[in-house]
């Protein structure tokens, strides 16, 4: 059997949710199903603005009585800080870990740890792997695993077609349907309000997301995050993050697929600065290249 591969995901941190209303209190504020968590340990999530738009998306794992936030270090306070508003008379405790727990990624094969807190199937997509949180002194010992750098991982995410915030997308920018946060089990259709819940129900609804993160590929080396992806000269989205993997560069790009599906009829290639690209669906997606074609 093949050794797993693992990587210590330093560009994550935790903030614990805890105290008597924590259930409560995520359920009426993030776009998940906190039920999810309870039940599979760990869910997909955002917290919107008003408006709708992701301000900012994490993982939620079950811990005991408590939940864990698995989010960007890079926002973490900011985060923090957030929850706190929101805390409001709840009978919530808020703490962000210290970097003595750390979140990994184990993908390739399977890994037990003894001293892990928590080990659940990534619930965006079963073939990122696990995540694990534990203590950053011991784990790496006790996986069984290969280490792999920070970059192994992306370049594993960006395979499997999941984009990230701050990696492939600005936060406040964004719908969840863009992010395809409700293709990888992060939007509940069914739970009561949330914040930013209209907008998202009303997308859902009326079946007018139009735009999405897809996979692209090309030989060529690819511009930077945020350039413009083109056919016959016109923008049809923009790059998220890149990497390469056997000898072809991979990337994440969200476009407009009625614009891309048009460019494929028409036969026309989709570039990104100098370079030609071929855009494909992830192997998750139930969303296709012909949806609605809406009104700019």
């Amino acid at each position: 059997m093949p050794t797993p591969c693992y990587t210590h995901l330093t560009d994550r941190t935790l903030i614990r949710v805890g105290g008597a209303d924590a259930h409560h209190f995520l359920q009426n504020l993030v776009t998940s199903d906190i039920e999810s968590a309870d039940r599979n340990g760990a869910t997909a999530s955002a917290l919107l603005t008003p408006q709708g738009k992701i301000l900012f998306d994490f993982l939620i794992y079950r811990s005991g009585e408590e939940y864990l936030v698995d989010c960007p270090a890079a926002v973490a306070e900011d985060l923090l800080k957030r929850l706190t508003f929101y805390r409001l008379r709840s009978k919530v405790d808020l703490e962000r870990l210290p970097e003595e727990t750390g979140v990994f990624a184990v993908w390739g094969g399977e890994a037990e740890a003894a001293s892990a807190l928590l080990s659940v199937t990534d619930p965006r997509a079963p073939a990122l792997g696990l995540r694990i949180v534990g203590p950053v002194a011991a784990l790496p010992g006790e996986l069984g695993a290969e280490q792999a750098g920070m970059a192994a991982y992306d370049a594993h995410r960006i395979r499997q077609g999941v984009p990230e915030g701050l990696k492939d997308f600005d936060y406040s920018d964004i719908f969840p349907h863009d992010a395809d946060l409700d293709q990888l089990g992060g939007v509940s259709f069914s739970k009561g309000c949330y914040v930013g819940q209209e907008v998202v129900s009303r997308v859902q609804h009326r079946g007018t997301a139009r735009k999405r993160f897809v996979l692209v590929e090309g030989s060529d080396t690819f511009s930077g995050k945020g350039s413009d992806i083109t056919a016959g000269g016109k923008s049809v989205g923009t790059l998220g993050s890149t990497a390469l993997v056997d000898g072809k560069i991979i990337g994440l790009a969200l476009v407009r697929l009625d614009k891309v599906a048009q460019a494929k009829d028409n036969g026309s290639p989709l570039q990104c600065g100098d370079a030609e690209l071929a855009a494909r669906l992830p192997d998750w997606a139930t969303f296709t290249w012909t949806e609605p074609n809406t009104a700019d």
